[in-house]
């Protein structure tokens, strides 16, 4: 009876472990879509981790972008296709929708660029022409920051410079309108070295700005005392200095641009800070014009005629030039023009004692002063032509050494008035009037009576040579005058046959040279006797002494 507790619980142990043993097995067949679905996880997770991110473009105009076709390409490599193009919800500009592939996600960065490649032609020549068979494509320029972006807008014409370059940006600001454009090149003495890269109109301020890349180590060039202006193609100009053609580089004879330099005079200063701004001149003449920043401005009031006198005439001192014109005619409406000076037309002027004491600052009021002293001392301005073919004049300062005009200090509308006298033309008129009246006060009658009488005289003498002509003429025509020379001709025959018979071969000819051959024999023959008479002149009469030979005399 004591063994029946023990069995019981072994059995109820058994039956436990024979259930936990059912409950343990699993049949095979649940392998199969455990293993499915684990390999649906894994491709699932595969084509996440392959699919990269998807990124906004925003254009104004979609042209040549198509919804499965575009690629986005970078340093000539697919990192990415064009999913889908649609318009913005304000129907104002268009967005694509695009794809890129996970190895380019770093890329994907604020100042990113984007940008479609398409054919173009432009300034630097045509590009693009790989995509008129392949279609159009959007390039992508990476950027350098480590802001992460997914919205960009694409630009309308390709970066001009390359992120990374080295260089200097400055912003230009001028009044010329649409000079330049984006592309257009910056030289430097007709070499390259930037690119213009955004143009953009401040209404507000009437005026263009520009932003210009110089690419290092040129951006070394570019310091505060810098000038930049329009590099024209040709610059064509015509003033009272004479006439001036100065032509560019031929890039910027096909394209314009703009150039820079250090103007003669001017200090160079330090570098240029970046964004830094500078004004943009027309042309160098400007930019050297506005170097001069220290000036006296005066009123002229010109009695005579200002045609030919332009804004930038310049003001010389005896041939040097001290000054520019800067306004022709100034203020003419003013009251104290009628007041002061009747008709005269007032002209502002501008004298600059930089350009006689270089670039440096100068002292105003000791030149103010100086040039006091010179009025009283008799300075005057006139206007004189510069250039007969242009008819340009410029206004030129000298003493007046006439002690009569006394110097009276006045002003006109704040300005104090230059002296002036007249202008050359002016005095050519009053020479020409003054030779006028000498000769209307000159006695003419007497001069005309004296010309008809030598004009009588004249045709007095003509008649008398007509009636010499006439008779030479008769005398030409006669007879006998006509035979002269037939006679002369006979005569010359005659003497030419009479010069026959003396020829080497004719006997008179043989005859006249014995006849001299036999004279010389003679005349040899007489020698010794006209020896002997020369000795002694009674040898024909007496007969000749015999003279013993001299002797020689001996030495002493």
């Amino acid at each position: 009876m004591s063994d029946s507790p023990v069995s019981n619980e072994d059995n109820v142990n058994d039956q436990h472990r024979a259930k936990a043993g059912r409950q343990s097995r699993l049949s095979p067949i649940w392998i199969v879509p455990i293993v499915a679905v684990m390999i649906g996880l894994w491709l699932i997770y595969d084509n996440y981790s392959r699919i990269g991110p998807r990124i906004t473009l925003t254009m104004a105009n979609a042209e040549g972008i198509e919804a499965g076709k575009t690629m986005i390409k970078t340093r000539n490599v697919d990192i990415g296709q064009v999913e889908q193009v649609r318009l913005s919800d304000d129907l104002t500009h268009t967005l694509i929708i695009a794809r890129i592939n996970p190895e380019a996600e770093p890329m994907l960065v604020d100042d990113s660029r984007f940008w479609v490649v398409k054919p173009r032609i432009g300034r630097e020549g045509i590009s693009g022409l790989n995509t008129v068979l392949s279609g159009a494509y959007i390039q992508l320029q990476p950027g350098e920051s480590n802001i992460e972006q997914r919205e960009f807008e694409v630009l309308e014409q390709p970066p001009i410079s390359t992120l990374g370059v080295q260089g200097l940006r400055i912003n230009l600001i001028s009044q010329l309108g649409n000079s330049l454009r984006v592309g257009d090149p910056v030289t430097y003495q007709g070499f390259n070295v930037g690119r213009v890269e955004s143009a953009e109109f401040d209404s507000e301020k009437r005026e263009m700005r520009h932003q210009l890349f110089i690419e290092s180590p040129y951006d070394v060039l570019v310091t505060e005392g810098t000038r930049f202006w329009s590099a024209n193609g040709v610059d064509l100009k015509l003033d009272s200095e004479g006439f001036k053609v100065n032509i560019a580089s031929l890039e910027a004879l096909l394209g314009g641009g703009v150039t820079f330099g250090v103007l003669e005079d001017l200090p160079v200063g330090s570098r240029a800070q970046p964004d830094s701004i500078f004004t943009l001149y027309g042309d160098e003449e400007s930019a050297r014009q506005e170097a001069y920043t220290q000036y006296l401005e005066y009123v002229l009031l010109i009695e005579d005629t200002v045609r030919g006198l332009s804004k930038g005439a310049p003001v010389e001192f005896r041939g040097i030039r001290i000054g520019t014109v800067s306004s022709v005619p100034w203020k003419f409406t003013s009251p104290e023009r009628n007041a002061q000076s009747g008709f005269a037309i007032p002209v502002l002027i501008r004298l600059e004692p930089q350009r006689l004491g270089g670039s440096e600052k100068v002292d105003i009021k000791d030149w103010a002063a100086r040039f006091d002293r010179m009025l009283n001392a008799g300075l005057r301005a006139s206007l004189k032509s510069g250039n007969l073919l242009t008819g340009s004049l410029f206004v030129d300062l000298n003493f007046q050494r006439d002690e009569s005009v006394e110097f009276v200090a006045r002003t006109f509308e704040g300005h104090q008035v230059l002296p002036t006298s007249s202008t050359g033309l002016a005095q050519i008129e009053l020479k020409v009037s003054n030779l006028l009246d000498k000769l209307n006060q000159l006695e003419v009658e007497p001069i005309l009576t004296g010309m008809d009488r030598n004009l009588e005289s004249s045709e007095t003498m003509l008649s008398e040579i007509r009636e010499l002509t006439a008779s030479i003429q008769t005398l030409v025509n006669a007879s006998e005058t006509q035979q002269i020379p037939e006679n002369i001709n006979q005569t010359l025959t005659e003497i030419r046959a009479t010069l026959q018979g003396l020829s080497p071969d004719s006997s008179a000819y043989q005859e006249m040279t014995g006849t001299l051959q036999r004279l010389d024999k003679l005349l040899r023959d007489l020698q010794p006797v006209a020896r002997t008479l020369g000795e002694q002149p009674n040898a024909l009469i007496f007969d000749r002494r015999d003279s013993d030979d001299p002797v020689p005399r001996a030495p002493k």
